[in-house]
């Protein structure tokens, strides 16, 4: 066998192995930060791949922000194959974000395990542990579907399969060969693909794992961004929170704080990390218990910060864009002695919300944490992981409350001796919805059928703009038109929101409904959802409006029927 040689000292778009014919610890490294670096580089062009038009936790940012938390686990160049195959399967299952990032992390880890008894990867071992990645990401999701990132990687592992074995770079060559081939048939397996001209988001970002490998492997550039025929990038708000520009650290969004359990000589450490992810840092404390504030644009991050050293606990976010008083929090930080204690209880819940008047409602059903995200931020593992240790109960539901955060909330129970169950609400009124039976004294079992219960007298719907011009479910949509979803499906294209959410309520609401909740967000207005309940109770005179003042950005108006 020829001994791999890895050139340490070239960044990792020029790292070339010369004549390898195995990965070691130090290849397989430098593959996971390159393709890290590739998914930067691609993430707008794969977010402009989603099907849908809105706004949302896109596939490209949450892939890119699931290898940013890989590559910040991993141990210093040098170390063994375990340890690096440890980290990257730690990295990915705690910074998975979205179900494109559980999924890659389900690959990742396939691929990890697969590797990690091997100081010398050979052909033969990295194609069983590619079939082995493939069959875990098929292991996580409930119903598999073709023409997807599943179908990418099981065909990449196929083509791998059959290639010379003897040789790393052939089975690393067909495996990108078997990879791109599928992922061009793509649209042939799933018509919302074929409808918008466009390939799948996440088989495209899988794609630039074997590019990576090829760079550091055989040299090979790995290819510029190029633009699929039906994909549009949007003119996205420069404070669209996925749009994490690390270019500098002023106007940070979020405010984190929280209490931290950790030895006093490990804190000049922890100060040291956090000012690599934020700013206005203050640190009070001393004999092992410490009072922490940061600005940040990356939550899970600061608190992955915490989990490092110590034990964070009494968390606490807020979005400084909707903090009027934001520099008032910044001054009190120093000298805040407590946050409000968290009374014991046997069934906890942790939600995940944004907009402060959502938050607010939460808490008055008794959510005792709620989690900072939504559409465009969505939490990853350790967040939720930190948000279930730091309440008082052995059992903690988590209510993701929209369709990308629940495969992420799932992993949540394998990490923690509690018991966790995600109930999976899809939107803030599921979440409102499944709390009316919510009782903190009751066992989780019982909280969760009576919530799985209300759960299945709901349906639910919401009005949001479009972010690109595309062909979707038989609507021709323009950049800037508001959309009404009802149950997931596109309703209505309409050029107000009040007129699409309209048609959403007619697209919901039956005979046998009797109580409408709107959730009013930051983009509408008193005004707009007066008009709006007027035109409710005169299309459904039978059904009780109640309005809340959510204050969520990008979706104006959030609806549920019961």
């Amino acid at each position: 066998m020829v001994p791999s040689v890895y050139v340490s000292s070239l960044p990792t778009s020029n790292v070339v192995a010369v004549m390898t014919n195995a990965l070691d610890a130090d290849i397989f490294r430098a593959i996971v930060v390159s393709f890290r670096d590739a998914l930067m580089t691609h993430k707008a062009v794969i977010n402009a791949l989603n099907v849908y038009p809105v706004p949302d936790g896109d596939t490209g940012t949450n892939m890119s922000l699931t290898l940013e938390s890989v590559v910040a686990d991993l141990p210093e160049p040098g170390s063994t194959m375990e340890a690096v195959c440890k980290a990257v399967s730690h990295g990915s299952l705690m910074g998975a974000r979205g179900n494109s990032g559980v999924i890659m992390s389900q690959i990742l880890r396939g691929l990890s395990a697969g590797m990690s008894a091997s100081d010398a990867v050979d052909g033969a071992t990295f194609s069983q542990a590619l079939t082995d990645a493939a069959t875990a990401a098929y292991g996580a999701v409930g119903n598999p579907v073709e023409g997807t990132i599943l179908t990418v990687v099981r065909e990449a592992a196929e083509a791998a399969a059959d290639a010379d074995h003897t040789s790393l770079l052939a089975v690393l060559d067909a495996a990108r060969t078997g990879a791109a081939a599928a992922l061009e048939k793509t649209p042939s397996l799933l018509p919302v693909l074929a409808e918008a001209g466009v390939v799948d988001s996440g088989g495209t970002g899988l794609l630039l794992f074997f590019d990576a490998a090829l760079n550091v492997v055989d040299g090979r550039e790995i290819p510029a961004p190029e633009m699929s025929e039906g994909a549009v990038i949007p003119d996205m708000p420069d404070d669209r929170p996925d749009d994490h520009d690390h270019s500098g650290l002023a106007d940070l969004r979020y405010e984190v704080m929280f209490f931290l359990d950790a030895p006093d000589d490990s804190i000049d450490g922890f100060k040291a990390a956090w000012a690599e992810v934020g700013d206005s840092i203050v640190v009070v404390g001393g004999d092992g218990i410490h009072n922490c504030h940061v600005h940040t644009d990356d939550i899970g991050a600061a608190i992955e910060c915490g989990i490092a050293v110590g034990r964070p606990h009494k968390i606490r976010v807020t979005d400084l864009l909707e903090e009027l008083e934001e520099q008032e929090w910044v001054k009190q930080a120093a000298t805040e002695a407590a946050i409000a204690q968290i009374e014991p209880c046997t069934t906890a819940v942790v939600a995940v919300s944004v907009g402060a008047g959502v938050g607010d409602i939460f808490r008055s059903f008794g959510v005792q944490h709620v989690v900072a995200g939504g559409q465009t931020m969505n939490p990853s593992t350790a967040e939720l992981l930190a948000a279930v240790e730091a309440l008082p109960a052995d059992g903690v539901v988590i209510l993701p409350n929209n369709k990308n955060i629940i495969p992420v909330a799932e992993q949540v129970n394998a990490q923690t001796s509690k018991t966790v169950t995600v109930v999976p609400t899809r939107s803030i009124v599921g979440g409102m919805a499944a709390l009316v039976s919510y009782d903190p004294e009751a066992e989780i079992e019982t909280n969760v059928e009576g919530m799985l219960d209300a759960l299945e007298h709901l349906v639910q719907g919401e009005v949001t703009h479009a972010v690109r011009d595309t062909t979707a479910e038989g609507f021709e949509i323009s950049d800037g038109d508001w959309l009404g979803l009802a149950q997931g499906k596109i309703v209505a294209v309409e050029a107000d929101a009040i007129a699409a959410a309209a048609a959403v309520v007619d697209a919901l609401a039956t005979d046998e409904h009797e109580i409408l909740t709107l959730v009013v967000g930051e983009d509408s207005n008193e005004a707009e959802a007066s008009a709006l309940v007027a035109q409710i109770e005169l299309s459904h005179p039978d059904i009780e409006v109640e309005v809340h003042a959510g204050g969520q950005p990008l979706y104006p108006f959030i609806i549920g029927v019961e």
